[in-house]
């Protein structure tokens, strides 16, 4: 059964923030001689239930109050840092994919998210819509006419 994630995207203002800084690691790695450079997101804790997230599951990220947009988890890496604290490794397919928006409380960490309650890709629900500005697809939100 398909898990997802969700977890709080610090410090970026929105999709098109998100994905920017994402193109930027990349093109760095690619700089440093990395050749097929990955998108990692290291947090602290392993998830328990990775099996269910690798099958076809996404990280959902929240931004400025909404469940913006999602990434696909490829793989799950549990590794040591220098430090000696258990960590883990997310590997994330870098491309954004942008959802139907909706509201969500700030909180620590990720959490699971079940498939039924996760939005659905925003190409899907409103065609074209993707392709808007993303603080035009706001307004136009809450004025209640998207």
């Amino acid at each position: 059964m398909t898990l997802h994630l969700i977890k709080l995207s610090v410090g970026t203002d929105s999709v098109e923030d998100l994905q920017s800084w994402i193109d930027g690691r990349l093109k760095a790695e690619r700089k440093r001689g990395t050749k097929q450079p990955q998108r990692v997101h290291v947090t602290r804790m392993v998830p328990k239930r990775a099996d269910d997230i690798l099958d076809g599951g996404s990280i959902y990220w929240v931004i400025r109050g909404e469940i913006a947009c999602r990434e696909r988890v490829l793989g799950i890496e549990p590794f040591v840092d220098g430090e000696g604290i258990g960590r883990c490794r997310l590997i994330l397919d870098p491309k954004c994919v942008p959802v139907r928006p909706r509201p969500f409380r700030a909180f620590q960490g990720w959490r699971y998210l079940e498939t039924k309650d996760a939005p659905p890709d925003l190409g899907k629900v409103a065609r074209g819509t993707e392709a808007m500005p993303e603080e035009m697809r706001r307004e136009l939100r809450e004025l209640g006419l998207l």
